[in-house]
């Protein structure tokens, strides 16, 4: 345990003040390594997962440069460009940036799709000092002459990896394109795939990598388990599994946007209070369903990995895989959504016999053993589960359920 202070790292009385007003005190390792850095005006490659503090090591020393310097944002144009993959990464990320700049009297603007143009346009008419972005708005945005990127001195590529998921690496190839080459660079990523690794290496110039633990290795604090569960099954087990109380405040992840849909609803004729969140959700509707859950009105948030990264809802007991993803770094992603802030979390998979292949890439990246060789799925209901990441005496007299068992004859 380290002692070091936001002042000691170099920010400002302003933003400190902004800080404890959020009850932020203690800068995180990402924190320590990288604002320092950022301040001297140096890009960075950042290797750190969601949970980490990342944006807050982005966002202050930026807020700082911006603030210090007090340029006047030219109409249509902004002084820091923070590209997001999803709709809910940039509107929490504009949170952020407004809190954290509550003293400064600098602009922020959020701009993304499956809202009206009029409001984002009007508020970049005046330019702003801080833009936070999706990719494919922006590049609307740019096409109708409603904003220009030729003053960005500030740019933050967040979720890089996602981007790439998302298909996205084009569209900021084209918008970095549009930028000028003198500017503070910054690409942040979970994971380093050769596609992402190329893009760190067009945008940054001499880059301090700074790297917070291993991006495939999954948080200590999460307890694991596999339940083969034949695909026809898996939404009664799951109404089992969340007859539990102790599962508070659940993300359950599908594969596909009908799937989400199909279990939320499956789970509000059991009972259990359940939204689905997924990129065919407009906007609104979006918003409703992560405010009900924060707010615990609905205990169980079924989603895409649309919401694997950049939805910060805090105490999620458990994460379960409804279905295992095809990609092993999603794994990790979205047990990542528990287990934050230094409390224990539960991930749980329910693994079909067809998807043990993906379970044995997830091994291979995690380096976790969580499939036993020879197994047959289990059919037994499924265990209790206590809250805060031990399970209930009966789940420990059946521990090998968390890995897949033979049928009794």
């Amino acid at each position: 345990m380290t002692n070091i202070s936001f002042a000691d790292l170099g920010i400002s009385e302003a933003l400190r003040r902004a800080l404890h007003a959020e009850n932020y005190l203690t800068p995180t390792p990402i924190q320590e390594r990288a604002i320092p850095v950022l301040l001297e005006g140096k890009d960075i490659l950042g290797i750190a997962q969601t949970g980490t503090g990342k944006t807050a090591a982005f966002l202050l020393p930026i807020l700082q440069h911006l603030a210090a310097t007090r340029t006047t944002a030219a109409p249509r144009t902004a002084r820091a460009l923070i590209l997001a993959p999803t709709r809910e990464l940039a509107a929490q990320i504009g949170e952020r940036a407004r809190a954290y700049g509550h003293h400064l009297g600098l602009r922020h603007t959020v701009v993304f799709g499956g809202v009206g143009f009029g409001p984002q346009v009007s508020a970049l008419a005046r330019g702003v000092d801080v833009l936070i972005a999706t990719p494919g708005r922006l590049l609307d945005l740019i096409a109708r002459g409603r904003l220009r990127l030729d003053h960005v001195s500030h740019l933050v590529l967040d979720e890089a990896d996602r981007m790439l998921d998302m298909g996205f690496v084009r569209d900021v190839r084209k918008i970095v394109g549009l930028m000028p080459k003198a500017r503070q660079s910054l690409l942040f990523s979970a994971t380093m795939p050769q596609e992402i690794a190329r893009l760190a290496a067009e945008l940054l110039r001499s880059p301090v990598r700074v790297e917070v633990s291993p991006p495939t290795r999954t948080a200590e604090r999460i307890d694991q388990r596999v339940f083969m569960v034949e695909a026809a099954a898996k939404r009664t087990f799951l109404a089992k599994l969340l007859a539990d109380p102790a599962m508070a405040r659940v993300i359950v992840f599908t594969r596909t946007k009908h799937g989400a849909d199909r279990v939320a609803d499956h789970l509000a004729r059991a009972g259990i209070a359940a939204d689905a969140i997924h990129g065919n959700k407009s906007q609104n509707a979006r918003e409703r369903a992560l405010a009900r859950f924060r707010a615990g009105n609905a205990r169980v948030l079924v989603a895409t990995d649309i919401a694997a990264r950049g939805i910060d809802v805090t105490d999620i007991t458990h994460v379960v895989n409804y279905e295992i993803p095809n990609i092993a770094e999603s794994y990790v992603h979205r047990i990542g959504r528990t287990a934050r802030a230094g409390a224990a979390g539960i991930a749980i998979s329910l693994c079909d016999p067809s998807e043990r292949a993906f379970m044995r890439d997830i091994e291979k990246l995690t380096a976790v053993r969580l499939l036993d060789d020879g197994a047959d799925p289990v059919r037994t209901a499924a265990p209790a589960v206590r809250r805060g990441g031990k399970p209930a005496p009966a789940a420990r007299r059946n521990r090998r359920w968390s890995r897949p068992q033979r049928r009794a004859a």
